[in-house]
């Protein structure tokens, strides 16, 4: 791996504060603008990211300055489960300084595989196409890519078509909106697990754990969540939020998944009819969701079908670093 042993003269690191929320957001937009054509985040966004639930902002993440105290890079670190799979994110418009917070988000990674006694931890970076300078240094520290992701948009001009049966689902189908209990709560985990487990970049969490993301994030409400059941069974689920009304107007569907077995009946279909037609009811412009190319199921066809059109790309990089 290519070691930066310090960053180049001029600039500092320190760990971010919730102070630094406005700031940070300032330079991740200008950062995103130039590799997007648009901020691609929020303040709130920000400020959530900076001290959110299972990331210690101290030893976590590192937030450059330039010599005149502003923000000019940033990176973090985020172990999920059991750290065999960690997740880093960097932005810098210098390339040095890009190229040493990949070294220092990979080392604490590192760290983390240690601190839990593996021998090895799989090191994820999720890098928009267009953006050729950070992806030249992945490449450089031994990371390659293993999938490619779209965002996926459709608009709405109007009213969308309500499926035939909107309340119902398909024939036998039951559908529970919102997730107010716990027994739904834990239906609803269940069947997300079993639907991406084994995809790119997909690691399960323990069930507090992930009660406690869904209740700290600010633009998650338990009401978003849509199970469909079969004879008392939950067999699909479609987690959505608020992730792009700020900044696009659109809804976003975070997850979308049926298991296996049920696959193939139309209730992915459905899902995604029922969430266009909600979205368009209250007035959003379109609705937009990500999906990996690589998936199991013919998911980009699926997406296509309904009329949704691919905006932005993105490549899932991966480097399987030893830790000792």
């Amino acid at each position: 791996m290519k070691t930066i042993a310090a960053l180049p003269d001029g600039y500092t690191v320190r760990p971010a504060e919730p102070a630094d929320a406005e700031a940070l957001f300032d330079m991740l937009a200008a950062y995103n603008t130039a590799v997007v054509g648009f901020a691609d985040t929020t303040l709130q966004e920000v400020a959530y990211c900076i001290d959110r639930p299972g990331f210690d902002r101290t030893i976590d993440g590192w937030l450059v300055l330039a010599a005149d105290g502003l923000p000019a890079g940033y990176a973090t670190t985020l172990g999920t489960g059991d750290r065999r799979q960690i997740d880093i994110e960097v932005a810098a418009k210098d390339p040095e300084v890009a190229g040493w917070l990949v070294d220092r988000t990979t080392q604490r990674a590192q760290e983390m595989g240690r601190e839990r006694g593996h021998a090895e931890v799989t090191v994820d970076a999720f890098v928009c196409r267009t953006d050729e300078p950070l992806r030249a240094q992945l490449s450089d520290h031994g990371f390659t890519t293993g999938t490619s992701y779209h965002r996926m948009r459709i608009d709405h001009t109007g009213p969308a078509a309500t499926p035939a049966v909107s309340q119902d689902g398909p024939v036998g189908v039951v559908v529970r909106r919102g997730a107010f209990d716990d027994a739904t709560r834990w239906a609803a985990h269940e069947v997300i697990n079993e639907c991406f487990r084994g995809q790119f970049g997909w690691v399960e969490t323990p069930h507090e754990a992930w009660l406690e993301a869904n209740y700290d994030l600010p633009i998650f409400e338990w009401a978003q969540l849509t199970l469909l059941e079969v004879d008392g069974r939950a067999v699909a689920v479609r987690v959505c939020s608020d992730k792009y009304v700020e900044t696009e107007n659109c809804g976003y569907i975070g997850m979308l998944g049926v298991v296996e077995e049920f696959r193939g009946r139309g209730l992915a279909k459905f899902l995604l009819h029922d969430a266009f037609a909600l979205d368009a009811a209250i007035g959003r412009a379109g609705t937009i969701l990500h999906v990996d190319t690589n998936n199991p199921t013919p998911a980009l066809g699926l997406y296509l079908s309904v009329g949704m059109n691919a905006t932005v790309v993105f490549d899932g990089w991966r480097r399987v670093v030893p830790v000792a």
